[in-house]
């Protein structure tokens, strides 16, 4: 067991660890998650003041842990001083309710705290609906008669959107399900008429994907100078943000920085932010950040491929951004440097804080979308330098001609803009313009 120097963590309610690992092999995989467990408690606003694994072959059906475990727990209680117990596992709604009338204090397993991290970042009206189906589905199970969610208190694992709206029965909670799930979908249709607009633009799309915490918001804004929230904790990012950038040779994109990833991803939180993952499923490029300095990367690149799968991204391009360059030592840095597993089209190391590796992603990424864009070359009338307007802001041009018909342009443009300057060359164009993207 171990007990935490409280000096080092910030003031907040008490909270003990309890894990579970069926045999000696499993314990470093465990101990991996363990510590996870207490970063995701100390997101929460947990102060964490002891931690145990269980090491048992089979869970006991009735509590999970096995009796022997539970006692030990609960008599730490009074010496540690805790008022909550985290699990690193899921408990069903039986096993929660006999851990707490054994130990006397809320259990809060390992997805109740993720969907209190997530109550907590939610930004936008889209981000708290979802979380909050998410947490109806996870709470709902867990009432029984007469019980309403006001016993639960108001500390983690019960924080959300719909806290106080929820102090009633089973019906009244589908009812609010079905009610939050038509808002949803209303959203889901919204952003769908957003991207289908973005379609219309000849960008490509690229999405930021990881673990949570690899520093994909970082990397947006250093790739961007944007503003996207970037801090040092779990699940900071819950809401897609989008930021246009240009590559070198002048080519542009949109990047998108998403929600992270983690180890044991509740299901009804994958299902209830389906909308917000339609951004990584319309993207053109993935490219995959991961926290060079974490012990335990390879475990958390072997996470974000299992989820890309279940979203059925398997096959897409994806590139390797190798992120935290600065806090690497040299011996890492040279073993990263010659790392690109062959599910990638490359890989970078790259540092959001120092800016190293940054024009070497650009590239990548550059190459990776170079098909998008097609040699072109026209005579744009006089009478409609629009298109001239709309081939800077989208392509690349090489050189200009000024002619007695008009502006002799060569270049290079992405396939949808290039199709309607030929169109356009040296007719009136006013047909091709009218079907061309608009500015």
């Amino acid at each position: 067991m171990k007990v935490f120097d409280e000096s080092m963590q910030a003031r907040g309610e008490r909270a003990f660890l309890l894990g579970w690992a069926p045999s000696e092999s499993a314990l470093d995989r465990v101990d991996q998650e363990m510590a996870e467990l207490q970063e995701l408690a100390q997101t929460a606003g947990a102060q964490v003041v002891g931690a145990d694994i269980q090491k048992r072959a089979h869970i006991d059906p009735a509590l999970f842990y096995g009796k022997g475990k539970v006692a030990e727990v609960s008599s730490l209680r009074e010496g540690l001083d805790f008022g909550l117990v985290l699990t690193n596992d899921d408990l069903s709604p039986r096993q929660q309710r006999n851990l707490e009338e054994e130990v006397g204090i809320p259990i809060v397993d390992r997805t109740a705290l993720i969907l209190d991290i997530f109550a907590q970042h939610a930004r936008s009206r889209e981000g708290r609906i979802q979380v909050e189906v998410a947490q109806l589905r996870h709470l709902l199970p867990r009432l029984t008669g007469g019980d309403n969610l006001s016993r639960l208190g108001g500390g983690i694992g019960t924080r959300g959107p719909g806290e106080q709206k929820l102090e009633t029965d089973r019906r009244r909670i589908r009812t609010r399900l079905r009610a939050l799930e038509r808002e949803v979908k209303q959203l889901q249709e919204e952003r769908s008429l957003h991207r289908a607009g973005r379609e219309r633009l000849p960008f490509r799309t690229v999405a930021l994907v990881g673990y949570t915490n690899a520093g994909k918001s970082s990397l947006l804004n250093a790739l961007t100078a944007g503003g996207a929230r970037a801090e040092n904790q779990l699940f900071a990012t819950l809401d897609p943000t989008t930021r246009a950038v240009r590559l070198p040779g002048g080519q542009p994109c949109l990047l998108v920085d998403t929600v992270g990833f983690i180890q044991k991803l509740p299901h009804d939180l994958v299902a209830a932010f389906h909308a917000t993952l339609e951004e990584v499923q319309e993207a053109d490029l993935l490219v995959h950040v991961l926290d060079a300095s974490r012990v335990g990367s390879e475990s958390r690149l072997e996470t974000v491929h299992h989820t890309l799968d279940e979203l059925g991204l398997a096959d897409r391009p994806m590139i390797l951004a190798i992120n935290k360059a600065d806090l690497c030592s040299p011996e890492s840095r040279r073993r990263l440097e010659m790392y690109s597993p062959d599910r990638y089209l490359g890989s970078q190391l790259v540092s959001a804080v120092t800016g190293e590796g940054l024009d070497g992603l650009r590239s990548a990424i550059g190459t990776a979308l170079g098909s998008s864009m097609d040699a072109a070359e026209a005579t744009i009338p006089y009478g409609s330098l629009e298109m001239l307007t709309r081939w800077r802001r989208y392509g690349v041009i090489e050189s200009e001609q000024f002619t007695t018909e008009g502006v002799h342009v060569t270049g290079r443009l992405p396939q949808a803009l290039a199709a309607a300057v030929s169109a356009l060359d040296g007719t009136t164009g006013q047909a091709a313009i009218s079907g061309a993207p608009g500015t």
